[in-house]
């Protein structure tokens, strides 16, 4: 035989070898694949993981194995950023295990998906309303929970902008002309949110509408609430420029501020 067929020989050999010692599938039960998304979650190979635990998922009906790898999927789009469709899983984690002892988290984590949506006060405003929604409905669940704390500290950002936005809307109706429609906000927008930090915007905007509309004595008295709620405010010196330009004469509360 010559040198040359013994060498195509030997090659054909190599390649015949190669094929059949190629590596076998991974994962061939459901607790190996379990574990392999584990590993890929840890290196931040989220997709990856998320492949391994639905793949978990058609491998087994365990109810535990299946509910870990829902939750499992869940965390990834979170950490992930994919708010939107950890979202929906973590939902579906609630309504698929109803009994399961980490139903808090996932709807703390639902939660904060719906947080984590939110944009500016000029735009959509159903991620503040869903947050809203889920925190408060978690704090009535669970207010001992470990997640209690950031969740009333979520849930109250969430409402100072929901009053910005309302406050927002109240100032385009003033600086429009729409008086009434200002005072109308803004008047619900202080019944709704009676403790908020903010609120001197509120009371400003609101004085300003009232006395747009010719109403000084409300006006008046809204910025006396404004002077004594918030003492400091950055709004005081404007809406004591107003009270100067009004036709009404300084009198009460007024001599005393600028007497």
């Amino acid at each position: 035989m010559s040198l040359r067929n013994i060498l195509h020989i030997a090659l054909s050999l190599l390649v015949l070898s190669g094929c059949a010692t190629t590596t076998a599938p991974l994962g061939t039960t459901p607790e190996a694949l379990f574990q392999e998304g584990d590993n890929l979650y840890a290196r931040k190979r989220y997709e990856d993981a998320i492949v391994r635990w639905k793949k978990l998922k058609e491998s087994t009906t365990a109810p535990e194995l299946v509910a870990q790898a829902d939750l499992k999927i869940a965390d990834a789009q979170f950490v992930n950023k994919n708010y939107i469709e950890a979202a929906a899983s973590y939902e579906d984690f609630r309504k698929l295990h109803p009994n399961h002892e980490q139903i808090p988290f996932a709807l703390y984590r639902l939660g904060l998906c719906y947080y984590h949506e939110i944009t500016g006060i000029d735009t959509e405003q159903t991620p503040v309303k869903n947050a809203v929604a889920m925190f408060e409905t978690f704090l009535r669940q669970y207010p001992s929970s470990e997640f209690a704390p950031e969740a009333r500290e979520k849930l109250e950002d969430c409402r100072i902008k929901q009053l910005q936005y309302e406050i927002y809307v109240g100032r385009f109706y003033f600086r429009t002309g729409k008086y009434l429609a200002a005072i109308n906000r803004l008047e619900e927008a202080l019944g709704r949110f009676p403790k908020a930090k903010i609120n001197d915007e509120t009371l400003f905007y609101l004085g300003q509408a009232y006395f747009g509309k010719g109403e000084k004595n409300r006006g008046e008295e809204t910025f006396t609430r404004l002077f004594n709620e918030f003492p400091a405010s950055r709004y005081v010196p404007e809406a004591r420029k107003i009270l100067k330009k009004s036709d009404s004469p300084p009198r009460g509360i007024w001599g005393s501020l600028f007497g």
